[in-house]
């Protein structure tokens, strides 16, 4: 079996698009799994919602971003933490169709199976475990931590999973020691570059492979998009995420 693993998409359709049709061009991906933050920073959340959905072959995850609208939409509230992204927040949520709005409130936060032996684990980055039924105003996210062997160990040293598949921080981690991997293959929507990251686990041979592939996409279109539709916030997003300096 080979699983595909995607994250952090954020409102990125034209991305997605191309990522798919490479997996889908694979032939033997059984799942994707999609690990959070599907909408927000890009503009296309409902296309990006449209084309996850449609597929019986994902499995999706909430994060924060998803987690912050839903919350704003259900009338309980804004975390302060995230009050410098408020207004593209509000603009994204009247975006979102009632469906959309249904599906992603059925979303679990964490998803689990075992393959060949191997237990696998997405998350969108870890929470601690007196935290995984807080609410999104209360942090439960752990503080974003420097991408290397050290600080995996420190956040998931009490997972039983032999894979620990998951997102948020947007650059690339796969490390592994003798107990467990890793893995985060970068956010598939938001980047300076013009391609985008997801990562192909294969579990054919008793130790399972890793692969992480680039997909390109024109992303000069994406970032004409952001100016036609008047996104919120727009300059700081692409100053902060999108373009180089």
């Amino acid at each position: 079996m080979k699983l595909a693993i995607i994250t952090d998409v954020h409102g990125n359709e034209m991305a997605l698009k191309e990522v798919l049709k490479e997996i889908d061009l694979n032939g033997d991906i059984e799942e994707i799994w999609c690990l959070g933050d599907m909408i927000a920073m890009g503009p296309e959340t409902n296309e990006v919602l449209d084309l996850l959905f449609a597929r019986n072959d994902v499995r999706m995850i909430t994060g924060n971003h998803d987690e912050a609208i839903l919350s704003l939409l259900a009338g309980e509230g804004h975390p302060e933490s995230y009050k410098h992204t408020r207004e593209h927040h509000e603009w994204i949520a009247n975006q979102l169709s009632s469906y959309h709005i249904e599906k992603l409130n059925q979303l679990p936060r964490i998803i689990e199976k075992e393959i060949n032996g191997i237990k696998v684990i997405g998350i969108h980055y870890h929470i601690e475990f007196n935290k995984q039924h807080a609410h999104i105003k209360d942090d439960p996210f752990y503080s974003i931590l420097e991408p290397n062997l050290e600080n995996m160990e420190k956040m998931y040293e009490n997972y039983s999973a032999d894979i620990i598949c998951f997102g948020h921080h947007h650059p690339e981690h796969f490390f592994q020691n003798e107990r467990q991997i890793y893995l985060n293959p970068g956010a598939l929507g938001v980047s300076k570059g013009n391609t985008a990251p997801y990562a192909i686990i294969d579990f054919k041979e008793r130790k399972p492979t890793v692969q992480i592939k680039q997909a390109t996409y024109n992303k000069e279109a994406f970032i004409q998009k952001f100016k036609t539709l008047k996104v919120p916030q727009r300059e700081i997003l692409f100053k902060l995420f999108y373009l180089e300096n």
